[in-house]
């Protein structure tokens, strides 16, 4: 039987971003070189790339003008985007549009109702609905999920934990929502950790560092985890290395000094590159509150580094076997996860055996289920919860 080459177009709001635009472009790559025609649909383009954007995939960039005024948030991009999505999908009739991000995720079935055509509408939905600050905005969030994703053909998720939490929150059969793990490890990745590093604490006969990738937001609980750093620095020599910027990192350095730590503790800010620290820090940590999946604790392991993580809705569970590739500890407790640490310091896993378990979340593996169920809507086939078979 000949190939099925479709024309696929993927969503998001711009090439800049976290782990969502990170993964959707990953995935239009993967999707482009398996011989698909692949377009990558932003709102805004002037916002700077996670990545290189292949030659195989188009960028179409919507650029509604109105986006680019200062007090136009996020939510207004998505919004001002819905006319200009539906004129693109009257024009290219892509076989499927698949969207990631909430507001995105709202945007696409308005635009390919005002569009009518017979495009298939997919959406990726990254983080728990449910979890976060309860507000009013949260409260319209879940309005809009519980009556605006039921109009898409199909729902996937990251982790089988957000799975549950859309069902909940949307009322849909559990069976109509399928769990594809995120394309995590690339070749990129491979090459990436091989970078050289000048980093002084890793020098040869320097004390253990442990390693910390993420926003300095709430969600990533980063002061549990410097309380914890403190009890381990009692207890051993070791430094602390976070990488990421946000609007927490004065109350960080703040609680650093108040613990006695902060002459360890090193805040470089973003890093575009954090696999070189992966591959030579003792233990990575992941101290959230919650995650949608836990993208870095498999990037971690796919360099070989040992983790030790909250057990946290819900994907970081999943990505360490509920506990049987690193110890998992209760949110927000310190003293168990500086427990946990100093245990893995003392008699740390076999590398080998973490990059075999990150092979599970390679983009190969992602893409070809992912484009199971977008060609199998293509045919007219119903999408099945069950085309991931990872262990629950």
């Amino acid at each position: 039987m000949a190939e099925d080459r479709r024309h696929l177009a993927l969503f998001i709001l711009s090439l800049s971003g976290g782990g969502a635009q990170l993964e959707m472009m990953t995935l239009a790559h993967a999707f482009a070189a398996r011989g698909h025609k692949v377009d990558l649909v932003v709102v805004r383009s002037q916002d700077p790339p996670r990545q290189e954007i292949s030659p195989l995939v188009r960028l179409v960039a919507l650029d509604p003008w109105w986006t680019h005024l200062p007090w136009v948030k996020k939510g207004g991009w998505a919004l001002a985007s819905i006319p200009a999505l539906a004129s693109y999908l009257r024009r290219e009739r892509p076989a499927v549009l698949l969207s990631c991000c909430h507001l995105v995720n709202i945007a696409a079935p308005w635009a390919r109702a005002l569009a009518r055509v017979r495009t298939k509408l997919v959406i990726r939905v990254g983080q728990h609905l449910s979890r976060g600050a309860v507000n009013i905005q949260r409260r319209f969030d879940l309005w809009q999920a519980r009556h605006f994703y039921p109009w898409a053909d199909a729902i996937i998720t990251n982790s089988h934990g957000v799975a549950d939490d859309v069902a909940c929150v949307t009322g849909l059969p559990r069976e109509r929502i399928a769990m594809i793990y995120c394309p995590v490890v690339t070749p990129e990745l491979q090459e990436k950790m091989r970078a050289p590093l000048d980093h002084p604490w890793f020098a040869p006969g320097s004390p253990p560092v442990l390693l910390a990738v993420g926003r300095l937001v709430d969600q990533k609980d980063f002061p549990t985890l410097l309380k914890a750093f403190a009890r381990v620095r009692v207890m051993r020599p070791a430094r602390l290395i976070i990488l990421g910027e946000g609007k927490k990192r004065a109350r960080l350095e703040v609680l650093a000094q108040k613990l006695g730590v902060a002459a360890d503790v090193d805040l470089p800010g973003f890093v575009l590159n954090p696999f070189p620290c992966m591959v030579r820090a003792s233990v990575f940590v992941l101290s959230s509150a919650w995650e949608g999946f836990g993208m870095v604790v498999a990037e971690a392991m796919a360099c070989g580094c040992p983790v030790v993580s909250t057990d946290c809705l819900s994907g970081p569970a999943e990505i360490l076997d509920y506990g049987a590739y690193g110890p998992l500890v209760p949110v927000g407790d310190d003293a168990a996860l500086a427990e946990a640490i100093l245990s893995v310091l003392d008699a740390p896993p076999d590398p080998n055996r973490l990059r075999a378990r990150a092979a599970l979340f390679s983009v190969d593996h992602a893409a070809d289920r992912c484009l199971d169920l977008l060609l199998g809507l293509c045919r007219g086939e119903q999408p099945k919860h069950t085309i991931s078979h990872e262990r629950r």
